[in-house]
């Protein structure tokens, strides 16, 4: 199955509503078709007649290339900008859930209480596993396009552009695990405790 329908599956199935957060593989591709292809398959192309002559000019791509390479960069970084953003606000918002938690457990009464607290914190911690699965889905999603890319114009921007990446905060999941521990050793906690 192809890398755009799972993504797609897996947004519908599993996050319907986060479904315009995610790094726009489809519009990715389509930029990525108006990029002509390296020499060697352009060369190929000639014989069959589908691109003309202007498109390959001694091997090296034109300014028709070109514009369409920086088109392509410029929407993956304006899509790179998009997840960044979605997973920063997610993140600012399980801080601030997460101390409502902790303000809940100190100031428990009783026993039922404690039972809801602890279903509260499971599902919230269920979403920020979701949030984790997003990152994946989008670092996966990130590297197939360059992969695409570098494959397509001969060139690779990943020497350029995946270290960049690699400082992104929705690659950096840090914060995102320290939350989840946290979550984790509150539930111990309340697991632990014995009504009188």
């Amino acid at each position: 199955m192809k890398w755009g329908k799972r993504l797609r599956d897996e947004v519908e199935h599993n996050l319907p509503e986060w479904r315009g957060e995610f790094l726009s593989y489809k519009g990715l591709k389509k930029q990525l078709k108006l990029i002509h292809p390296r020499a060697k398959e352009c060369k190929r192309c000639e014989k069959r007649m589908r691109f003309s002559l202007r498109y390959c000019l001694n091997g090296r791509p034109n300014d028709a290339n070109t514009r369409g390479d920086i088109g392509f960069i410029r929407l993956l970084e304006g899509e790179l900008e998009k997840v960044n953003s979605f997973f920063i606000e997610k993140e600012e918002t399980y801080i601030i859930i997460l101390k409502e938690f902790q303000n809940r457990v100190a100031n428990l009464d009783n026993a039922g209480e404690r039972l809801q607290v602890q279903r509260d914190i499971l599902n919230f911690h269920g979403e920020m596993v979701l949030l984790l699965h997003y990152c994946v889905l989008n670092i996966t999603g990130l590297m197939k396009i360059v992969k695409k890319h570098n494959k397509r114009t001969g060139t690779s921007i990943r020497s350029s552009f995946m270290p960049r990446v690699l400082q992104q905060p929705f690659f950096a999941t840090d914060l995102l695990y320290r939350l989840m521990r946290e979550c984790e050793a509150m539930l111990n906690r309340l697991f632990l405790l014995v009504d009188p």
